[in-house]
């Protein structure tokens, strides 16, 4: 069973990674950079797969905003908290805000949607936006790596075999629920101060 798992991640990690950095994606990202350490893909592989889900993503969401602006689905998103902040935001600071906001959890699917409905050109979006793909991939990728070292080291070598894949599911999870209360904890502050 263990070898099955194992096999599964060689064959489909990447293009997790991949999928799960099109969205929020930092515990892809991570996951990523652990498993890289564990030798079941290459880190340089991890770090690509991270940076393109990264890219397209937010390509996605800016494409989304600048051609389907009156589409429910775009305005449902521009209702969210936070989105008329991240509209004032990018319009005073273009450059970086296009380069910091996959740094700020929640941020990024509004972000890219009030980049697509800004006056900013596609080329200095596509350009920002890989140039901030990379750097965050390369960041995410490597907390990863440098984790799973971590634990190699407090474990030993039972990482070996299938207790790297608890760890695995560990990270994510860890990341995930933290991520959960920092985008509940923002949310909550953006509508006390809408209201």
């Amino acid at each position: 069973m263990t070898q099955a798992i194992h096999h599964f991640i060689e064959q489909y990690g990447l293009l997790a990674v991949f999928l799960g950095c099109v969205a929020e994606g930092e515990s892809a990202a991570i996951l990523g950079g652990f498993f890289a350490h564990q030798h079941v893909f290459v880190l340089w592989h991890a770090f690509l797969a991270a940076a393109l889900g990264a890219f397209v993503g937010d390509t996605f969401f800016f494409i989304l905003g600048r051609s389907f602006a009156d589409h429910r689905y775009v305005v449902r998103l521009r209702k969210r908290p936070g989105f008329r902040r991240a509209f004032r935001l990018f319009n005073t600071r273009p450059n970086i805000f296009v380069l910091s906001n996959r740094y700020v959890y929640g941020m990024r699917l509004v972000g890219g949607i009030a980049a697509g409905l800004s006056r900013i050109t596609v080329q200095r979006f596509v350009i920002l936006n890989a140039l901030s793909s990379i750097i965050w991939a390369v960041l995410f990728s490597t907390i990863g790596y440098v984790f799973g070292l971590g634990a190699e080291r407090i474990i030993g070598q039972a990482l070996a075999h299938h207790e790297r894949l608890l760890i695995a599911l560990a990270i994510g999870l860890t990341v995930a629920v933290l991520g959960w209360f920092v985008a509940r904890h923002v949310a909550k502050k953006e509508r006390a101060r809408e209201s």
